[in-house]
Parts: C-alpha cells; structure tokens; sequence
C-alpha cells in the first residue's frame, strides 16, 4: 500500500454508506443485455459481488442506498433520445431501459430491505433531481462505496457527484461492471485518477468493521 492510499483510508471517517446504482433487469438480466454483445459472465460475477457487499454492510450496520433508474413515458428524456435516435422526440420503443411499472425497472439479484433508503433518477447519476443529497446529509454519511451497473456510465456519474459534493468515495471495482472489460478498465482509471479510490469487496468490508453504527 503507498503512502498516500494509507493516509487516504486512515482519513475516512464518519458513517459510510453503500450506494447501489441500477442493478436493474434492464442492465443485468442476461437474456437483455446478450444483444449488447455484453460480457454476460463478468457482469453476472459483478452483480453476485454487489450481493455479497449489501449482505456484509447489513451484518457491520452499513445504510445501503438504493439507486435505480426510472424512465417515465409521460417525462422523457430528450437528449437521450438524441443521443442515441438522433431524434429528440423519439417515443419510448420496447427497448426502452427500465420503463416505470415495467419487469425491466425491477432489481436483478438484490433489493432493497424495508427501511433502507431508496431513490429513482431519470437520468445517469443518482444526485440529479433526487433527494439523495439531502438523505445522506440527514444520515450523517460521511464518506460512500459506490457500486453497480454500469461502470463508465451511470457508477461513474454518481461517484462523480458524490465527490464534487464532498463525499470521499470508495469503488469496489469486482462489484461494477461494463459490458465491455477494456471500457471497464478505462472508466476504473479515469474515477481512480480524478474522483475515487479504488478497492475490492474484501478490504471494503474490512473497512466497516468497527464504523460507527
């Protein structure tokens, strides 16, 4: 271990939380995410991580937090459509991910536990027009794992705002996943460099033992 991730670790202090971002049918189900040529194994082995990580935050009285995506036909978001229809009022279409009331917006693998805080995000990170912030605040989170699906996208751009919120953050990088492992890696380096330390499901739950409850 260097130096500066010693003196990192040792400084986190205050209670943790884990936030689990998008393990959702439309991003883990195998039988949905195989047309996008995913790496169906490595996404499964994620996944079982994540389950194995909200197990052990339970047993060391670790929040878990809950971040799913919403896609609200009534409310769509247009740049998205743009982005990937290169029509901002394109409808909704039956590949649409994680559609409101739909089997595609229902976790895959884990949910949530009665009381645990949830919250649904219409776009990548799970700050943007939620109350996430303010429950955090509420629960005296001092510093944040993040972890889920998909690496470069929606773990990234939750990490991201924790961090330019002032939240230290940590990322298990065996309990996030892309569909790709080259992008995986990719978006690993990028959060290692500018937003996060990077850690295993292993030293986190070290990490808990013993935190204020």
């Amino acid at each position: 271990m260097t130096e500066l991730r010693e003196s990192q670790l040792a400084a986190l202090t205050g209670r943790p939380a884990l936030v689990v971002v998008d393990v959702q049918r439309s991003f883990a189900d195998p039988e949905v995410i195989a047309e996008y040529g995913a790496d169906l194994p490595t996404v499964a082995a994620a996944v079982e991580t994540v389950a194995e990580l909200v197990a052990a935050a339970r047993d060391n009285g670790v929040p878990v937090v809950w971040v799913a995506l919403g896609s609200d036909p009534d409310r769509p978001w247009k740049a998205s459509a743009w982005l990937r229809h290169g029509d901002p009022a394109a409808p909704y279409g039956p590949d649409e991910p994680c559609v409101l009331g739909t089997p595609g917006a229902d976790w895959w693998q884990v949910a949530p536990a009665d009381g645990e805080i949830r919250v649904v995000k219409r776009g990548y990170s799970g700050f943007l027009g939620t109350s996430l912030e303010l429950l955090l605040r509420q629960e005296g989170i001092g510093w944040l794992a993040v972890c889920g699906l998909t690496t470069e996208c929606c773990v990234a751009a939750t990490a991201t705002d924790a961090f330019q919120l002032d939240w230290p953050v940590l990322i298990p990088r065996d309990a996030t996943a892309a569909y790709d492992t080259d992008l995986h890696q990719s978006a690993l380096d990028q959060l290692e460099l500018n937003v996060a330390v990077l850690t295993d499901a292993a030293e986190l739950t070290s990490l808990w033992k013993g935190v204020p409850a």
